[in-house]
């Protein structure tokens, strides 16, 4: 019985790495372009279009508590991701029909409520396989990247020489095909925990190391995941056309698959907040560097630099809010960081975005993500201290 186990685990081995691929493909298929959709072809003006694009990550911090919730509830994590996955790509293809802001903004409630489930459930079960069955999450997740670089890419041509609508059809057929991909990742038996306490969140949050930690996702992930809404209208701005941003997103997230892939070792041997630390670093000098009006070269140019600081990042700062968190609520300090930077960070920066891109130009926008990833460097800083001296006192 054993062998035939592993068996079918072996044989399964591969399904996540293509249901990554295809979520992301769907991810990278629309939201890169989507910016540039709403100013082109919907024709509305940009705090319009920053409050659209800000939607997403208020919808977020409300419903992936309720998507826990229910998972926990059902003890079905397989089809409540299936449902969200069909879900997401009906109001997608929804998004093609609509004409006016008030629709736009509407079906984006809609989509976000249905997406903040995917990812979150994904990683959830793809977590639990590692610890079951070996490996390494960031060689999972690595093919997301190389998914959302090839959506970009192919979608972005076909966008340009098609039709724009092209990149609702294709964000909707990749969830689909994920959704009956879905069917076949592997069950694990889901064993009950006792509730937590009001006792042990306070003692989470009150928890200095994991408050700068939260201050400095923020600070970080807000730029980062803004930048996805505003990165298409600064190659568009300076001259590129929408196959130009495809191939600038190809670079851009194709570079973070290898440093996914090496992070672990990385961590291993210089450290959570060094790792942090240059990633923040080079973010910070790449979106100062986007304030100064660059050539259109430069900016493809350093496209892949993403992957040294978002390739890194994201697995970093997700192993380290565990890290900080006792076993007890490392459940509870995963939701909060990733509340935090994906979704308060990055509601607040879109939409700081947005009027700055409405009141001066875009480069307005990149130089308010380079200040704030300066002061999360500052704050970084600051961790690195505390470790340092919790470490002499050792």
């Amino acid at each position: 019985m054993e062998a035939v186990f592993k068996r079918g685990a072996a044989a399964r081995k591969p399904v996540f790495q293509l249901f990554y691929f295809l979520i992301f493909f769907a991810f990278g298929a629309l939201f890169p372009l989507l910016s540039v959709y709403l100013q082109e072809e919907a024709r509305l003006p940009g705090a319009a279009i920053g409050w659209i694009m800000s939607l997403p990550p208020i919808v977020t911090m409300a419903a992936q508590p309720l998507w826990g919730m229910a998972t926990d509830y059902t003890r079905k994590p397989i089809g409540l991701l299936m449902g969200a996955l069909v879900l997401a790509a009906l109001f997608g293809f929804m998004y093609s029909l609509a004409g006016s802001y008030r629709l736009f903004a509407a079906l984006t409630v809609l989509l976000s409520a249905m997406q903040s489930a995917i990812v979150p459930l994904s990683d959830s079960l793809a977590l639990r396989h590692v610890h079951e069955q070996g490996g390494t999450y960031g060689a999972i997740r690595l093919w997301g990247s190389i998914g959302f670089a090839a959506a970009v890419l192919v979608v972005g041509w076909l966008s340009d020489h098609v039709a724009f609508a092209v990149i609702f059809y294709a964000f909707s057929m990749a969830l689909l095909a994920a959704s009956v991909l879905a069917a076949r990742l592997p069950r694990y038996s889901m064993a009950a925990s006792g509730a937590l306490t009001r006792r042990d969140v306070r003692g989470l949050l009150s928890d200095r190391p994991f408050q700068l930690l939260l201050v400095a996702t923020f600070l970080l992930f807000g730029p980062i995941l803004a930048n996805n809404s505003y990165f298409g209208l600064l190659i568009h701005e300076l001259g590129g056309t929408l196959t130009g941003i495809g191939l600038a997103f190809l670079f851009a997230a194709g570079s973070e698959a290898p440093f996914m892939k090496a992070a672990d070792w990385l961590i291993g041997r210089f450290g959570m907040v060094r790792l942090l630390l240059l990633a923040a670093l080079i973010s910070a000098v790449r979106w100062l560097s986007y304030a100064v009006d660059p050539p259109l070269w430069f900016v493809y140019v350093t496209a892949v630099v993403q992957g040294c600081s978002v390739g890194l990042a994201i697995p970093t700062a997700l192993q380290y809010a565990r890290r900080l968190a006792p076993e007890r609520v490392q459940a509870t300090a995963v939701a909060l960081y990733s509340a935090v930077g994906n979704g308060l960070g990055a509601w607040f920066c879109t939409l700081a975005g947005g009027y700055l891109l409405e009141r001066w130009q875009i480069g307005a926008v990149y130089l308010f993500f380079g200040i704030c990833t300066i002061v999360g460097v500052l704050v970084l800083l600051l961790l690195a201290k505390r470790e340092r001296t919790a470490g002499e006192e050792k």
